[in-house]
């Protein structure tokens, strides 16, 4: 807390003992403090500070007695202690992926503020400590760390700067400079710029909350992030042709993972959604050749060991962006229910109840398997391999939704992200699906509308 209530009294000299010595006395919301000096000139330089905050209307630390910019900097800390703070104030509420991502971004940020290059360990060195202990709660409390990290860990410790030094709009500029390069020193993409952005943006925002800053540094430094792209990227989404190409392949090479890999094109799902997909959150066509639904309610993500809660490599979360027991109807088009079918008939669910389970190693939803040359041609072989890390056949959100019906078709020819939408006369598995441009359509609003199991959507 702290207090306007200021009172400054003169200087009492003590000479009751050998060497006389000068206390300064002062009162901060009625409560006494008082500092000793050995000589009157320091006493006097002390209550001169004193006596200036007062005047300039600056408020005092109740706790202390001191004003607050001396409070700050007595009480200030160094960025690793600081950023260790923040790993271990979001930790509990982090998801496992958010607390990987808080780790490499700090172990980003950690070696542009240094205080010294004396005896600096190697910049690999550096990045195990930090990121393989330093910012890993879990790791950190189950003892020292392991002795190759540990001289680096001692290192850091002591030649970080202080918090009050990002007050220095030069060295925040160099932050985020360090936080737009990838470790090989390309530049980083732009959504990787702003994610690492947020993370550094929140812990300097929880210096600030603590009272060990007084504004945020960033509003000092007039630094642009990369914008990131909104269109859609047509070299990065296969066509209809192309994914059923994909997919026969799939089934050719690995049969059990056909149908995960067609729930991911024909409606959307993520890669951890699929894993988490269970038997009975599957509504089968009410008719032959007609719509399901898939009810989901949860995401099966892979994580990696000493990040989650518990020792398995795998998480279970709630739905992405949404509370933790809420759930998400998506509708199943003929195609994709044929694969379903056809998957639980040949590959029974696990004692768990989930349709894809480990049979002849780990599930892995995060990348397609390896595409045959013999079958498949360049062109499709480059859809399936281009423009993201994990190969989705979609970017499985609202644009993907809007611009390609439940079925399949493709985005318009004006490349509009105007929802299309198939004709309201139901087709059999044999007829084309022709789409026409309605009015715009936002994601929430598809989601409301989507069509009961055998039914056609309109």
């Amino acid at each position: 807390m702290s207090s306007y209530d200021v009172r400054v009294w003169s200087i009492l000299p003590n000479r009751s003992q050998k060497k006389p010595s000068y206390s300064v006395r002062w009162f901060v919301a009625k409560k006494p403090f008082r500092k000793t000096y050995a000589t009157r000139a320091l006493a006097e330089s002390f209550r001169a500070k004193l006596i200036i905050a007062q005047r300039e209307g600056v408020a005092f630390h109740e706790a202390s007695g001191l004003p607050e910019p001396m409070a700050r900097a007595l009480n200030t800390r160094s960025w690793y202690a600081h950023a260790v703070a923040y790993v271990d104030v979001k930790w509990p509420r982090a998801s496992a992926k958010h607390r990987k991502g808080i780790a490499e971004t700090l172990a980003t940020v950690t070696p542009a503020l240094l205080s010294t290059d004396r005896g600096v360990p190697s910049d690999k060195a550096l990045r195990d400590a930090l990121y393989g202990w330093v910012f890993n709660k879990a790791r950190r409390d189950a003892g020292d760390p392991p002795a190759h990290l540990a001289a680096a860990v001692r290192w850091l410790k002591a030649n970080t700067v202080d918090l009050m030094a990002l007050a220095d709009a030069a060295l925040v500029r160099k932050a985020l400079d360090t936080l737009a390069l990838r470790m090989d020193g390309a530049p980083a993409s732009a959504s990787t710029i702003a994610r690492k952005r947020a993370v550094f943006s929140g812990a300097l925002k929880y210096a600030v909350e603590l009272r060990l800053l007084d504004t945020h540094p960033m509003t000092l430094v007039s630094w642009t992030a990369p914008k990131t792209a909104d269109e859609i990227d047509r070299g990065a989404v296969v066509n209809p042709d192309q994914a059923r190409a994909l997919l026969a392949e799939v089934g050719r090479t690995v049969p059990e993972l056909e149908a995960f890999f067609g729930c991911m094109y024909y409606s959307a799902l993520r890669p951890e959604e699929v894993l988490h997909l269970r038997e009975d959150e599957y509504e089968r066509p009410a008719k032959p050749d007609g719509w399901g639904v898939l009810h989901l309610t949860g995401s099966t993500v892979a994580v990696g060991r000493d990040w989650g809660d518990g020792d398995d490599t795998a998480e279970e979360r709630g739905l992405k962006h949404r509370a933790t027991t809420a759930t998400r109807d998506v509708p199943v088009p003929p195609p994709l229910a044929r694969l379903l079918d056809h998957h639980v008939k040949e590959y029974p669910p696990g004692s768990n109840g989930k349709l894809f389970v480990t049979r002849r190693g780990p599930v892995a939803g995060t990348c397609l398997p390896p595409v045959s040359r013999s079958r498949t041609t360049p062109t499709e072989r480059r859809g399936a391999t281009h423009g993201s890390r994990c190969s989705r056949p979609h970017s499985s959100d609202p644009r993907w939704l809007a611009g390609r019906t439940t079925c399949g078709t493709p985005l318009c020819r004006s490349g509009s992200t105007q929802g299309c939408r198939p004709p309201r006369s139901p087709s059999g598995p044999d007829t084309a699906c022709t789409s026409s441009c309605g009015s715009t359509q936002s994601a929430s609003t598809a989601r409301r509308k989507r069509p009961a199991a055998g039914s056609r959507p309109r």
